[in-house]
């Protein structure tokens, strides 16, 4: 039971990051190969699980940011999630390491984790929480790193069991004068996971999203949309069928991110 929501958890992390943002490792070769086994095995067939040796070694993992000198530690217990609720030895260990880190920065990230921390328990995935709603945000705004996607299409990602339902065919279509905040960008791969759509952004100048799933879904996934503070928000756009999307996008110019997103190719041939 821990094992598996230990996998889970991570898998959602290593999902959910940004471009320029990593996920690796801290542990002797030995254990790095069997998590890595682990890992791999969950993402690809989960009910299927490697022979593991007695007992199975903690993982301990980094976070990082492209050009950031500030990364993170999180080393999970043998019980986690289970018992952290009960046991404080059973909570996780979130560290904040750097090069060249004052003791009075080194003390306010630490009292910002510990705050976080307090406000995530009892989520699901709190250390999830933690990372990506919180501490990577967090580092971006602050400016300790370069925000290198601002030219690449971003994938909202389907996740494995949150697949989109055949008979889903609702889709919205969001044009911004820009898209370039981290927290916005972690906000849509949020909620796609959360509301089971699909779909796909274009980051920097302009900004593009588009989304597809279920009519109820698609419509809380726009008011999220709507709801978040945006410059020059053009408008949105629903439509029945993806070929009323390519002809949208090539009325505007972008026909190319849909190509390139595999929607509605043979359409554009």
């Amino acid at each position: 039971m821990c094992l598996d929501s230990q996998l889970q958890e991570l898998q959602l992390i290593q999902h959910s990051l940004l471009p320029g943002e990593s996920f690796s490792f801290v542990l002797p070769p030995d254990d790095s190969r069997i998590w890595t086994s682990l890992l791999h095995s969950f993402n690809t067939t989960p009910s299927t699980i490697p022979s593991l040796p007695s007992p199975v070694p903690q993982v301990k993992f980094q976070v990082k940011a492209t050009d950031a000198r500030i990364f993170f530690e999180v080393q999970f217990p043998e019980r986690y999630p289970e018992d952290s609720d009960v046991d404080i030895a059973q909570v996780p260990l979130v560290s904040v390491n750097g090069e060249g880190m004052s003791r009075d920065e080194h003390h306010q990230w630490r009292a910002f984790v510990q705050e976080r921390l307090a406000e995530v328990r009892g989520n699901d995935y709190p250390i999830y929480q933690l990372l990506c709603v919180h501490l990577l945000p967090k580092l971006h705004d602050d400016g300790h790193s370069i925000d290198t996607g601002l030219s690449e299409s971003l994938d909202i990602p389907e996740q494995s069991n949150n697949r989109l339902p055949e008979t889903a065919n609702y889709h919205a279509l969001l044009t911004s004068h820009h898209l370039v905040s981290p927290t916005k960008r972690r906000s849509l791969q949020r909620w796609s996971s959360e509301l089971s759509i699909s779909g796909f952004a274009k980051v920097g100048y302009p900004g593009v999203i588009y989304a597809q799933g279920s009519q109820e879904n698609i419509q809380e996934f726009v008011a999220n949309v709507k709801s978040m503070q945006w410059l020059a928000l053009r408008g949105w756009t629903e439509f029945q069928k993806v070929g009323e999307v390519v002809e949208e996008m090539k009325r505007r110019g972008k026909d190319k991110y849909i190509t390139e997103m595999g929607i509605g190719s043979s359409a554009l041939k």
